[in-house]
């Protein structure tokens, strides 16, 4: 049975960014967008990541332009916004397609994992990666990084 841990994305960088590189650890995969309505959650990940990081919370951001093509840059332009804008110090993706036939293979394995739930409507949704790479909890775009239940279901990983 698959686990998280077998798939691999680009990194922002273009080099592999395997996700058995943080095996032992829980990840927020979300999906990004520099020009959304909801691009401020930014803030809410990395506020997320910095507190729990040293107990073992990987944020993984995972740039997309499917929706309403509100990530229309290159990844030099979004790694620059996301680090002069919201400071943002954890790993991010190159663009990545996270829906329908073109969509990255972790997200067939998320949805078969945990339903419709794990299958993105917009940017921001939010996929939570146990230690062990398993799926644990799916959270759609408009629960905030920050939302109780969103840090519960985080703190049970760690």
């Amino acid at each position: 049975m698959a686990t998280a841990h077998d798939f691999t994305f680009t990194g922002i960088d273009g080099e592999p960014l395997p996700l058995s590189s943080f095996s032992g650890k829980t990840v927020l995969v979300v999906n990004t967008a520099s020009r959304c309505g909801l691009t401020p959650q930014y803030e809410g990940l990395e506020e997320l990541y910095r507190s729990r990081r040293d107990k073992g919370l990987v944020v993984l951001g995972v740039p997309c332009n499917q929706f309403a093509g509100q990530e229309p840059g290159t990844e030099a332009d979004i790694r620059s916004f996301c680090t002069t804008k919201f400071s943002v110090d954890f790993p991010m993706t190159a663009k990545t397609e996270v829906k329908d036939a073109a969509r990255h293979p972790f997200y067939a394995w998320a949805q078969d994992e945990l339903g419709e739930a794990a299958v993105p409507v917009w940017n921001f949704h939010k996929i939570l990666v146990g230690p062990e790479g398993q799926a644990v909890a799916a959270f759609g775009p408009r629960t905030e990084p920050l939302d109780p239940g969103v840090v519960a279901a985080i703190d049970q990983t760690l």
